[in-house]
C-alpha cells in the first residue's frame, strides 16, 4: 500500500472518530495560546489529521490521493523506496508544521482561536507535484481546466490576498506557506527538477497556437 493511501485512511479515521469524541478534538486542534502557553507543540502535527466536517476532509483527501502518488513515484524513482518515503513525508509533514507558523505567531496570544486540516500538508505536496509535472491539466469544478503552473500562481496570488484579509474563516495562510514550503523544499531535493520545470513551461503553448 502507499503511503499516499495510508495517510488517506489514517487521517479520515482520525478525522471520523474525532467527530464523536470532543475530548480528542479539543486536546489536537491546533490551539496556538495552549502552543505558547503550555509548550503543547504537538497540536502542529495533530490538528492536520483532524478535518471539520465531511466536505473538508473529502476535498483535502481527494486532493492528496490525485497529487500525492505522483510526488510518492518520483521519490521513490530518484532516492529509492526507504529514502524516497521519506521524503515524502519531510513534504507533508514539513508542509503541515510550517505552514502554521504564521498563524501561531499571529494568534498566540488569542484564546478563542483554533484552526484544525491538513491544507497547508496538502498543498505541499500539489506544488512538489506542480513543480515536476507543471503541464499537467488542473481541473477546478471539474470543468475549469489549466496547466498546474498557472493553477499555482493563481492559488498563490488568491491564498495571499485571501490570507491577508482572513477572509470565509479558511486559514488562507496555510495554504499558501504550505505551497511554497512544497515547491521550494522539492527543487532543493532535485536540482535537475527545476531545469525540467522552466523547460516545460517554455515549450507549453495556448491550444489555439499550436
Amino acid at each position: 500500500m502507499s503511503i499516499t493511501l495510508i495517510l488517506i485512511i489514517l487521517t479520515s479515521g482520525v478525522s471520523i472518530y474525532a467527530w464523536s469524541h470532543q475530548d480528542l478534538l479539543d486536546k489536537w486542534v491546533f490551539h496556538p495560546f495552549s502552543v505558547n502557553k503550555k509548550n503543547q507543540w504537538y497540536r502542529f502535527v495533530t490538528s492536520g489529521f483532524l478535518h471539520a466536517d465531511w466536505t473538508h476532509l473529502f476535498f483535502n483527501m481527494l486532493s492528496l490521493y490525485f497529487f500525492g502518488e505522483v510526488v510518492e513515484r518520483v521519490f521513490m524513482a530518484s532516492f529509492g523506496y526507504e529514502m524516497g518515503i521519506a521524503l515524502y513525508l519531510l513534504i507533508y509533514l514539513g508542509g503541515m508544521i510550517i505552514a502554521d507558523i504564521p498563524t501561531y505567531i499571529k494568534h498566540k496570544k488569542d484564546f478563542d482561536y483554533r484552526a484544525l486540516g491538513a491544507s497547508g500538508a496538502v498543498s505541499a505536496i500539489i506544488f512538489s507535484s506542480i513543480l515536476f509535472n507543471p503541464l499537467n491539466l488542473i481541473c477546478l469544478f471539474a470543468f475549469i481546466c489549466m496547466p498546474g503552473f498557472i493553477f499555482g500562481f493563481v492559488y498563490l496570488i488568491y491564498s495571499y490576498y485571501q490570507g491577508q484579509r482572513m477572509g470565509g474563516g479558511i486559514n488562507h495562510s496555510a495554504h499558501f506557506y504550505g505551497a511554497v514550503f512544497g515547491f521550494v523544499v522539492s527543487f532543493l531535493l532535485l536540482p535537475g527538477s527545476g531545469v525540467n520545470f522552466i523547460e516545460q513551461i517554455g515549450a507549453w503553448r495556448l491550444p489555439f497556437f499550436n
